[in-house]
């Protein structure tokens, strides 16, 4: 892989393919609803697959991930998204501080949002099982997040290596919800589909910005010429 392929492959998308991405994502958290709350039969599935989940704890792994969800408590959580913006302040980004700042705000926000306004039985298989209002779960929404603002604000060579990570700590987040029986699966999906829908929505309007940003300048280059400036 050349260095320009190397280049397009660590850029956000453009706009029309950021708008694309959060549209794919609308339908996606709607089709999970209605599949996780319409249909009796997924009802059970996804209680058996989360008490599936249980059986694979045990302490050292469920301290793990209480220690890794804790990262997601909402004064770390805030602590990581003022990091990310005065690391894009500081490299003289502020539309994408911008960006992290609606992002990290939006995405819990609305899954929280959505909780009850959404909630629905679920099938008791595991202890007392799930309450009715747990979809989309906030923590892989916050996750998601956290991990595509930081792929956001990371320097264009460090990007595949930071969402790889990324990755691999979102993956955790939602193992971990499941391993210790805070949400459904269906939960979990859907906190993904937020968090990438915010993030997809924030990338279109900075692509958006900075084509105006661009036709502005060229404008005013073209009127500069035109004038005799040189």
């Amino acid at each position: 892989m050349n260095v320009r392929s190397r280049a397009r492959f660590s850029d956000p998308p453009s706009a029309a393919g950021a708008l694309l991405i959060a549209g794919l994502c609308a339908i996606a958290l709607a089709l999970t609803w209605v599949v996780a709350a319409l249909v009796p039969a997924t009802h059970v599935k996804d209680a058996v697959a989360l008490y599936d989940f249980t059986l694979l704890g045990g302490p050292r792994l469920d301290d793990l991930a209480n220690a890794l969800l804790y990262l997601l408590d909402p004064i770390l959580y805030t602590l990581w998204g003022v990091l990310l913006i005065a690391y894009a302040l500081r490299r003289g980004r502020p539309r994408v501080a911008l960006a992290v700042g609606v992002v990290m705000g939006m995405a819990p926000l609305t899954a929280e949002t959505l909780k009850p306004l959404l909630a629905h039985p679920h099938a008791r298989i595991y202890g007392d099982g799930i309450t009715a209002a747990s979809w989309p779960s906030g923590h892989a929404s916050a996750a998601t997040a956290l991990v595509l603002c930081a792929v956001l604000v990371a320097p264009q060579r460090l990007r595949p290596a930071v969402a790889l990570s990324g990755a691999m700590f979102a993956a955790g987040v939602g193992f971990s919800l499941l391993l210790l029986a805070w949400h459904l699966p269906s939960d979990v999906v859907g906190g993904y589909l937020v968090g990438t829908l915010w993030a997809a929505l924030a990338v279109a309007g900075l692509r958006m910005a900075e084509a105006r940003s661009r036709s502005r300048r060229m404008g005013s280059r073209a009127r500069a010429v035109g004038a005799g400036i040189p």
